[in-house]
């Protein structure tokens, strides 16, 4: 974070200096790199916090919240970019391309710096989109300096605020993904690597499961699905209750990778009795 907050100032400091949009909009790509380090380590800060008797979840969501309006900044952000680069094509200016190519390469080297130390990480879903974040910034700065070298020897201007819009879309793609995956977590949809379909016929499968119905599978952050359903099973399951619930839920974290499950056991005579439909 350090890394990034320190070449992020550099860069909007030498885009202001040489007049390089493409600069500036690198270092608005590097805030969104920023931004994903720092939701990245408040989702590690606040896993540890005990969320007291009224937050049974913890403060897991706080992630998504700060995820939310992240996405919402960076599409403003990228409203600048389209706005100021569209200007400089009707209007072109002048950029001085050797303070450009000097902090761009700068940053292509904190970037590269910045991707070898958060790459470590295999374990955090969080830190391994932040790495990917720092990867794609670092081919952005490749951009600019050849946008920079562009304009040294050829004297094309618009290289600028070509490359800026470049940098704008792959912004714009990465806020808009952020977006969705955050209002999903928050309306509680089922994570798209996850299939209902595909679970309930795999608990159907578990002998003397009869009926699977009130299957629901959200996230309660990113990462870390959740799942509740009702079984209806047969009086031979009641033999070994215990065995066979465990069973259950080890069929649901091999096959889903869920480990936050909930399953209500009932028999079929309560589902008979409460005309719960269950049979195939």
């Amino acid at each position: 974070m350090g890394l990034s907050g320190v070449i992020m100032l550099v860069e909007i400091a030498g885009g202001l200096r040489s007049g390089s949009l493409a600069l500036l909009s690198d270092a608005a790509h590097m805030f969104t790199d920023l931004s994903a380090l720092l939701l990245a380590y408040l989702a590690l800060t606040f896993a540890v916090m005990p969320g007291g008797q009224r937050r049974s979840y913890g403060w897991y969501r706080l992630e998504i919240l700060s995820t939310l309006l992240n996405a919402v900044l960076l599409i403003g952000v990228c409203g600048f970019i389209f706005h100021e680069a569209y200007q400089r094509f009707l209007s072109p200016s002048e950029v001085e391309s050797g303070i450009v190519i000097i902090v761009a390469t700068i940053g292509l080297l904190v970037n590269i710096v910045s991707y070898a130390v958060v790459s470590r990480s295999t374990e955090s879903l969080n830190l391994r989109a932040a790495a990917m974040h720092i990867l794609s910034d670092a081919f952005t700065s490749v951009g600019v300096i050849a946008s920079a070298v562009i304009i040294r020897y050829t004297g094309w201007t618009a290289a600028d605020p070509l490359v800026s819009c470049l940098i704008g879309v792959v912004i714009l793609f990465g806020a808009f993904h952020i977006l969705r995956e955050s209002v999903d977590i928050l309306l509680e949809a089922t994570p798209h690597h996850i299939d209902p379909a595909e679970i309930r016929k795999t608990l159907q499968a578990i002998p003397d499961v009869s009926g699977v119905h009130h299957l629901h599978v959200w996230s309660i952050t990113s990462g870390m699905p959740a799942l509740s359903v009702h079984l209806i099973v047969n009086d031979d399951w009641f033999k070994d209750a215990g065995r066979n619930l465990v069973e259950a839920k080890q069929i649901l974290k091999r096959g889903f990778d869920i480990d936050h499950t909930t399953i209500q056991v009932e028999s079929e005579s309560y589902a008979d009795h409460a005309n719960i439909e269950w049979r195939s």
